[in-house]
């Protein structure tokens, strides 16, 4: 089959363990893909040029603008934006064949799709992790990254026009194991306490109480969480904990300026 006009914009720092699965899942269907590395000391690179990626160092400049400059590189009229550790499926590689061959591609600025992952053994279908859609593939001249807004601590793809939903399931291998994702979850929390600080607000006693019981009970409850076993169960109750500690974060930071104006 010939390729898509599309270019496939990845940024990579130390990958190896992730990248080739990534790669191989758009193999034969992007015209190009382009690597944004920020210093690799592993076998990303040989990887990327195994693969024919195009391979670019550039010194980190933060998410948002990391993957805006890896947007600059690319040539093609649309691009699917990938992390090296999630992978297209079958299905959804095919879906996107399909937006382009049926025309829909002439219709949209850009298309969503769902997003699955894959925790403690299994594929997570329910709760807060499913459909997790994602708005990935769009025209390079009408989309752009900005820093997450609202307390968001990830960034976020900006589309200039309607999007499709496509069929398939963009996989995500995100949590090698429980550790990983404590770690993981503990560095997101330190960044929306410093986003929430930026913006001078203020900690709140009921939104730290409440808001855990609703992730909670939304994560499990009202979204089927408990259909996943215990990996469920797990993500419930995790979710609630660091909704409670993004909270008691704020009452920290207030802690200690108002240690430091008595200090000075």
């Amino acid at each position: 089959m010939p390729t898509l006009p599309l270019s496939v914009s990845i940024i990579s720092l130390n990958e190896e363990q992730n990248l080739r699965r990534c790669l191989a899942s758009v193999a034969g269907l992007a015209s190009e893909i382009v690597i944004i590395d920020s210093g690799s000391t592993d076998r990303t690179a040989q990887i990327a040029a195994e693969m024919g990626a195009r391979f670019i160092h550039q010194d980190w400049l933060g998410f948002t603008a990391q993957k805006n400059h890896c947007l600059s590189h690319c040539t093609q009229p649309w691009v699917l934006n990938l992390d090296c550790d999630e992978e297209v499926s079958v299905e959804l590689a095919a879906s996107i064949r399909s937006f382009f061959d049926c025309g829909e591609a002439e219709k949209h600025a850009g298309a969503s799709m769902s997003r699955r992952t894959w925790f403690l053994g299994r594929w997570i279908e329910h709760g807060d992790w499913y459909p997790d859609r994602k708005t990935r593939l769009f025209r390079r001249e009408q989309g752009h990254w900005e820093a997450g807004g609202g307390g968001q601590v990830h960034e976020r793809l900006v589309v200039a026009g309607s999007t499709a939903l496509l069929k398939g399931d963009l996989l995500h291998y995100s949590f090698q194991n429980i550790r990983h994702y404590l770690l993981k979850h503990v560095d997101y929390s330190g960044v929306f306490s410093r986003a929430q600080q930026a913006r001078q607000k203020k900690w709140s006693l009921l939104h730290t109480i409440l808001r855990p019981l609703w992730r909670f009970t939304r994560a499990y409850l009202l979204r089927c969480g408990f259909l996943d076993g215990f990996p469920g169960l797990w993500i419930a109750v995790a979710t609630a904990f660091f909704a409670f500690d993004r909270h008691a974060r704020l009452y920290e930071n207030e802690v200690v300026e108002r240690q430091n104006r008595i200090g000075t």
